[in-house]
């Protein structure tokens, strides 16, 4: 590691879009910032997202997109940083991008070319960046500290930081220190609680934390049923505890996945019924009995065809209405259809629990906002220190709104560091 300066005026931790943003915003301020990344690479979860492509933001940003204690929080930061801010940076560089579903941005060509924006914007700030940092210890200064300086430039200074890089320690000293760690979901991609920790050792609240965007597993007889259908998505609506989210559902060989169920895993608890509606479109007991009085003749599979992928049909069959699948549609009694109509608007089911971190895009939960300024992400009770992205309690829905906090908390913070 080459030789650093002892002291600088913003210190942030973790290098992923949020300490970047920061970095950014503090560096073309004058500020000299260092940012230390846990991992040997910065960035890896940008590059992962979006199945390489990285859905970076999304047109329509609402406070409403996002799950927190305090749902006006992210007002402030979103409105000062917004998505078409972030939309002529990525113009700016001239990088290619194409409008998804649900007006999702995603790179044409590579996810590496949100952080290699980034990363050139870093260097013209000269902003230096370590990676293989380990943070061992994060204190504050004390007054006597600061007084016995001999540069007046570290007068200014407020927070110490030691770490270990190739097993040598280091300690350096900051007027800002930005805690941008993010959370606890995809560990194998430096997800941690190290943020949370920090935040604790400074007396701030934790809200309960638990694995958001994450797939479902059963432990009953969906389990058989989903791993017979593995691969095979459906469109379909997804209900829990009064959200609602209509998307693809794939089954999975360990349970459901797919956009719709990620989204609605947010609202999920252990022990809670999801309810997914197979015809969003239909009122499927009045279809049915519509379809007897018109072709009596055809068989139900016949008819749920056109609806529904074969191979549904018949697992839905063989465990939901069984022994009916010679039967025409003039021999159900309307009692009959009405139920399994029911069963293919309201079909409910009962997760065992989901994948957890390992597979969690995000983690919701987290810092308590109430300990935390909206305007500028400082902590109340502690002058300077700053928390920033997914390590506080505010989680985006599926579709670039966690890179779009990202994107605004970061930058909000780099206006005050």
């Amino acid at each position: 590691m080459s030789p650093l300066s002892s002291y600088f005026d913003v210190i942030i931790l973790g290098a992923g879009a949020a300490g970047l943003m920061c970095a950014i915003t503090a560096a073309k301020l004058g500020r000299k910032v260092l940012i230390l990344e846990r991992s040997n690479k910065v960035g890896k979860k940008i590059l992962m997202s979006g199945g390489g492509k990285c859905n970076f933001t999304n047109q329509f940003v609402e406070a409403d997109n996002f799950i927190s204690q305090n749902k006006h929080f992210s007002k402030a930061a979103l409105k000062r940083y917004t998505q078409w801010d972030f939309i002529e940076m990525v113009e700016r560089h001239n990088i290619n991008y194409e409008q998804r579903k649900h007006n999702q941005l995603f790179c044409l060509d590579s996810a590496k070319d949100i952080l290699n924006i980034l990363l050139e914007e870093c260097s013209q700030g000269d902003v230096i960046i370590k990676t293989d940092c380990e943070i061992e210890k994060v204190s504050s200064l004390k007054l006597e500290d600061l007084s016995s300086n001999e540069n007046p430039d570290e007068n200014n200074q407020r927070y110490n930081v030691q770490f270990s890089h190739d097993e040598s320690p280091h300690k350096l000293s900051c007027q800002s220190l930005v805690v941008a760690t993010g959370a606890l979901s995809i560990p194998s991609l430096g997800g941690s609680g190290m943020g949370y920790d920090i935040a604790e050792q400074f007396g701030l609240n934790i809200i309960s934390r638990q694995a958001g965007l994450v797939p479902f597993m059963f432990s009953d007889d969906m389990k058989p049923f989903c791993e017979s259908l593995s691969g095979l998505s459906v469109e379909v609506t997804a209900s829990c505890n009064k959200q609602s989210f209509t998307e693809s559902m794939l089954f999975t060989h360990r349970g459901l996945s797919g956009p719709v169920i990620l989204q609605i895993s947010n609202y999920w608890q252990p022990g809670d019924t999801v309810h997914i509606n197979l015809l969003p479109n239909s009122d499927a007991a009045s279809w049915l009995l519509k379809m007897k009085k018109e072709h009596p003749k055809n068989q139900l599979n016949t008819i749920l065809t056109p609806q529904l992928a074969k191979p549904l049909i018949r697992e839905l069959q063989l465990r939901l209405w069984p022994g009916s699948s010679q039967l025409s549609l003039a021999d159900y009694t309307d009692k009959q259809l009405i139920a399994i109509g029911s069963i293919l608007n309201h079909w409910a089911l009962k997760p065992s629990t989901t994948e957890g971190y390992r597979k969690a895009e995000v983690t919701l939960g987290g810092i308590d906002t109430d300990g935390i300024s909206s305007k500028s992400m400082e902590a109340n009770q502690h002058p300077g220190l700053y928390f920033i992205g997914e390590v506080l309690d505010v989680t985006g829905h599926l579709g670039g709104y966690n890179f779009q906090w990202a994107w605004s908390s970061g930058y909000s913070a780099g206006l005050f560091v």
